[in-house]
């Protein structure tokens, strides 16, 4: 029986070792941390990856955990609409779009993971790993080895084993776009289901949505809040999720961000912590990985936070990296085929967010109306409008009938 080894415990690495081990694989987890804990703010679950986690005997506890998010809709920054559409099963999916907490899903994923596998090994920081032809030789800091038959870089933005495979590669790279996060009960809007994007990077964005269900018990929802700002050259702060931020920092940009349906001012003012992170991803690769070692998730694609493709991207690298292991004559084979399906794919969604294309539009919107407009038809055309559809598509979509009537990717 093949045994791989993931360097990495979060969202990718866990989806990656619970969907190796239903294939009948081993699966040996590590991770850096000194002990395992739900970290980050809000995250969207797109439905091609909630279909993979729902195949893992998941959907239940997701069901329970999520927000089903009903629309998506842009607003300029003064609250009026410029554009929406459907999400989830609303749009014709079989699966819903679940907004949540990274940490929620972080430690959902952790509970499978022990209960199916047993024991993460922690304070396991990958310093060197050697590919010895029939076996892969991992070595850790403060000493120690393990052996497997593969090794899987999940180990994320500043990954170990990416940095051993493509050396020299540098820090990851940044656009000038600084993001705040915060998460903050506040009064339910827009239905209570809405995720909302009001202005455009072109200067500064809010992105605001809610992550759980606190509001159908206390009247109050759990909103989660991203602030991006362009402030090129007013130097990069470091690329750590857990980076603390401040909120005279943010709260100039936004100050008299009143919507109507939200007081945005009044949200980041009552924020109890705020995160303050860069906008920054890499380069597509030319290739992953070599023989027994390849990377998943993002050590493999960092890309910008603008689809919701973070998680879901890992969560598909995941079940991919386990298909074709259980199916492949050798691991080798498997790793080769896993790389030809999901880089291609994955490069792709790098370059779409790179681009921008639904922000290009808001920034017109911006620039044609800084003061508001009673129709948004008197400041887009028809054909304006219509390419938002073909913007999102390139960024979040699977087609609907694709996933809804293609087979599984589970091993039986």
């Amino acid at each position: 029986m093949t045994h791989v080894l993931i360097a990495g415990a979060g969202i990718g690495g866990l989806t990656a070792a619970l969907s190796l081990h239903a294939a009948g694989l081993g699966v040996t987890l590590v991770d850096a941390a000194h002990s395992l804990r739900p970290v980050g703010v809000g995250i969207n679950l797109l439905p091609h990856a909630v279909r993979e986690l729902t195949e893992l005997g998941l959907g239940t506890v997701l069901a329970e955990t999520g927000i089903p998010t009903a629309e998506m809709v842009h607003f300029d920054r003064h609250g009026n609409r410029i554009w929406g559409e459907p999400r989830g099963r609303a749009l014709g999916y079989h699966w819903p779009q679940y907004s949540l907490h990274r940490g929620d899903l972080q430690r959902l994923l952790l509970d499978a993971v022990l209960a199916r596998i047993g024991e993460i090994r922690t304070d396991a920081a990958v310093t060197a790993f050697h590919d010895e032809g029939d076996r892969v030789r991992v070595e850790f800091a403060g000493g120690g080895t393990l052996e497997a038959d593969v090794l899987i870089g999940a180990d994320g933005l500043h990954s170990a084993v990416r940095a051993q495979l493509h050396p020299g590669e540098g820090p990851p790279l940044w656009n000038g776009i600084r993001m705040w996060r915060g998460l903050v009960e506040t009064a339910p809007f827009l239905g209570g289901r809405t995720l909302a994007v009001a202005g455009s990077n072109e200067t500064a964005k809010f992105v605001a949505y809610p992550v759980s269900r606190s509001a159908e018990i206390r009247g109050r929802a759990l909103v989660n809040w991203v602030a991006e700002v362009r402030l090129a050259g007013s130097g990069r702060p470091a690329a750590d999720w857990d980076r603390a931020g401040q909120l005279a920092d943010v709260l100039p940009h936004f100050a008299d961000w009143r919507l109507g349906w939200l007081d945005i001012p009044a949200l980041l003012a009552t924020t109890g912590r705020i995160l303050e992170y860069p906008m920054v991803d890499r380069d597509p690769l030319p290739w992953w990985g070599r023989g027994r070692v390849t990377l998943l998730g993002d050590a493999a694609h960092p890309m910008y936070p603008i689809g919701s493709n973070g998680a879901s991207q890992s969560v598909l690298d995941a079940r991919a990296l386990a298909r074709h292991l259980a199916t492949a004559p050798g691991p080798e084979q498997g790793l080769e085929a896993y790389e030809a399906e999901r880089r291609p794919v994955t490069d792709a969604l790098v370059r779409a967010h790179r681009a921008m294309p639904a922000d290009r539009l808001l920034a017109t919107v911006a620039r044609r109306a800084p003061e508001g407009f009673a129709r948004i038809e008197d400041v887009l055309t028809a054909g304006e409008l219509a390419a938002f559809h073909a913007a999102y598509r390139t960024t979040t979509g699977a087609d609907v009938a694709h996933l809804n009537n293609r087979e599984s990717w589970s091993v039986r």
